[in-house]
């Protein structure tokens, strides 16, 4: 993986990778809402109202995703150095900040009708809303140094400490009593969900994890951009 660490050849790899990220994140995306709002039934218990787990679910699994890519590429960025696994983390912290705030606003719309209130503070909405400032917190201090360099190792400092809420996140209907079921796709047994609602739910899943790169992609190649740019003009001030 270290040949990569060259941002010429990480540039020529997002590039050819990201036309297949986009198609696959609209097309899974499109299929994914037909099924969830036209082919799958209504449920028995929670009626219409349960196809927002659709987009809440895929979201929450999102939020968890982009920060264990946001930790895993800061202390890569951290130990070797690699400019561009901090680029990588800088370009993911707002994607996932974004997923964790649709998963924290899907989640009320859902709980309100399921639960009686908009917000309880059990252990999993408590932790999901931690997650969240975890995200504001890395963007906040990452742009708070004059030196790019060192704030990006501050940042990075913080996202792995704040790892350790991701599987606090995963196993807190495990560990405390919450309002939350405890999992039922990826689970010992198998999925202990009906077809007709795991096949939308996958698909959602899996244009979320698309549009994630893409859109990561997308910053990436914005980010280096942007400093071609100012170091031209640098040279230009220069000369």
């Amino acid at each position: 993986m270290h040949r990569f660490a060259n941002p010429t050849r990480f540039l020529k790899l997002i590039g050819a990778l990201q036309p297949w990220a986009a198609g696959l994140s609209l097309i899974c995306i499109a299929a994914g809402l037909y099924f969830a709002l036209l082919a799958s039934p209504a449920d028995y218990q929670q009626s219409e109202t349960v196809r927002i787990m659709y987009v809440h679910v895929p979201a929450a699994w999102m939020a968890m995703f982009c920060y264990s890519a946001l930790a895993a590429a800061s202390a890569v960025g951290l130990v070797w150095r690699h400019l561009i696994a901090h680029v990588v983390a800088r370009a993911t912290a707002p994607i996932g900040a974004a997923f964790t705030f649709l998963a924290l606003a899907t989640g009320s719309l859902w709980g309100k009708p399921m639960w009686g209130a908009w917000w309880v503070w059990d252990a999993r909405l408590t932790s999901v809303l931690i997650l969240l400032f975890l995200y504001l917190g890395y963007m906040a201090l990452e742009g708070a140094f004059d030196d790019r360099a060192r704030g990006a190792r501050a940042a990075a400092i913080l996202a792995i400490v704040g790892a350790i809420n991701v599987p606090i996140i995963k196993f807190s209907v495990d560990w405390w009593n919450t309002l939350h079921q405890p999992a039922s796709v990826v689970k010992m047994g198998g999925p202990a969900i009906d077809p007709s609602m795991l096949t939308p739910l996958l698909l959602m899943a899996v244009g979320y994890t698309a549009f994630y790169f893409w859109v990561m992609f997308v910053r990436v190649r914005a980010e280096f951009n942007d400093a071609r740019i100012q170091a031209l003009r640098l040279r230009q001030t220069g000369a």
